[in-house]
């Protein structure tokens, strides 16, 4: 059960979407790849996908990319690398050469379970137990470290976190689920009830960082059971905020008013003042995933362009921004982007690189580096206002598959650290399950076949 996934390699007319791979689908043209991405971000993701030397020479001295599955399996059995197994940058370039391209085979939705989807069940759980205490959307959830508790947060200064990783607390009709509600006010809010937005666990389980429509940041101390830090981050909402690596010492954070904002928390006290601030988006940020190194991470803007940051390129403040002045009026929530913007830049862009063809409008649209595991983390991935998943090549900039199924946008996604296998979610109903079906020689007209027979309601 799943999606079939094909190689990068396999030829497009196989398919009917596969005109997909490497198109900017905003323009239908071939999408350039970039002339000088940082140099040191390049040779990071080489040196995590590329495998062994002995590999990649052909005999001849050239060297041969990508290397074929046939050849890989030879030299692990010959011992090239004198450990008897692949290293990681081995199972990388084997791995990060299938991805998900095929119509689906398998969805569901959360409202109306299978009793074999458990977290199509949890999901419903959750949902119905929300109901209770407030009338407002969940805006976002994050599951801890150790998988055991879920927090959600809506348009209300109270968290909830519900164990869900202990058989003794299986959800009954939402009775012997707990719910327990955090309150992320303070005494300098001046009484101001605000949302979150965006609410995530730090590497270790302890603390929850969250980003608020109040412009600020929040820090929640689980051990103590109390907010332990508030900053006045913004000028506009927080949309996105998360811990930088696993230290928890930095906070990255992202918002309406265009900038992202690197905070430390060991300088706050005596600075009062961000470590540095990004600037290159045109518009609100509406996501921001980390690279997990406290260097690297990339944003979601409503400019229609993920960027790559590297933090070492941060100014300590925004002046050069006032350089740029939008002529036109524009809300992403009910207007289309306007064409004459989509090919502007930033007078003062910082950012590394810049990754176009999917589109943010009407929503919070999420984006991620895939798996460290299993691709070396040289791919992007996001959801897109006109319902599909994009997939870009970090380095290169190309786009390498477009997953297209939902009718509605796709706000988030999400790619499995160890398999395969990519989930995504839609404001259509479905969240729909992408993953390698074992063989990438069926023809179209199987595969569809086994779409409509596989479908679940």
């Amino acid at each position: 059960m799943g999606y079939a996934m094909s190689r990068l390699e396999v030829e497009s007319s196989l398919y009917d979407d596969g005109n997909a791979i490497h198109e900017d689908s905003s323009s239908g043209q071939m999408k350039k790849p970039f002339e000088n991405l940082d140099n040191e971000i390049a040779q990071i993701t080489k040196l995590k996908s590329t495998p062994h030397q002995l590999l990649i020479n052909d005999g001849t001295g050239r060297t041969e990319l990508p290397v074929s599955p046939v050849k890989m399996l030879a030299g692990r059995e010959s011992n090239y690398s004198g450990r008897g197994r692949f290293s990681s940058a081995d199972r990388c370039h084997l791995l990060s050469r299938y991805l998900p391209l095929m119509v689906p085979s398998c969805c569901w939705v959360p409202g109306k379970p299978h009793k074999n989807i458990q977290c199509g069940q949890r999901l419903e759980s959750s949902e119905e137990h929300s109901h209770q205490n407030f009338e407002m959307t969940i805006t976002d959830t994050s599951l801890s470290p150790d998988q055991r508790y879920l927090v959600y947060a809506s348009m209300s200064p109270i968290v909830h976190i519900v164990n869900v990783g202990s058989a003794e607390t299986e959800s009954l009709a939402n009775v012997t689920e707990i719910h327990d509600g955090l309150d992320f006010s303070s005494n300098d809010d001046g009484g101001y009830s605000f949302g979150i937005f965006s609410v995530k666990f730090s590497n270790d389980g302890r603390e929850l960082v969250a980003g608020s429509s109040g412009d600020s940041i929040y820090v929640y101390d689980l051990e103590a059971n109390k907010l332990s830090l508030r900053i006045l981050a913004h000028a506009s909402d927080v949309n996105t905020v998360c811990f930088a690596d696993e230290t928890s010492h930095l906070i990255y954070s992202g918002s309406d008013d265009s900038f992202c904002k690197v905070w430390d928390r060991r300088c706050l006290i005596t600075k009062g003042k961000p470590a540095g601030v990004l600037m290159g988006h045109l518009e609100g940020v509406t996501f921001i995933d980390t690279r997990g190194d406290g260097r690297y991470f990339i944003s979601n803007g409503k400019d229609q362009t993920i960027k790559l940051w590297d933090i070492r390129k941060m100014s300590s403040n925004v002046n050069c921004n006032r350089a740029y002045r939008r002529s036109y009026e524009w809300d992403y929530r009910w207007m289309d982007y306007p064409p004459q913007a989509k090919d502007s830049n930033h007078p003062c862009d910082q950012s590394v690189a810049t990754y176009r063809g999917h589109s943010v409008l009407r929503t919070l649209i999420r984006c991620f580096f895939s798996p460290a595991f299993s691709t070396g983390q040289k791919y992007i991935y996001t959801g897109s206002h006109n319902a599909c998943v994009y997939i870009y090549d970090l380095v290169t900039g190309d786009q390498v598959a477009t997953l297209k199924h939902h009718k509605s946008p796709v706000r988030d996604c999400s790619w499995h650290p160890f398999h395969t296998m990519l989930v995504s979610s839609s404001w259509d109903g479905d969240i729909v399950k992408w993953e390698f079906a074992g063989s990438s020689d069926m023809s179209t007209s199987s595969i569809k076949k086994r779409a409509w027979k596989r479908h679940f309601y």
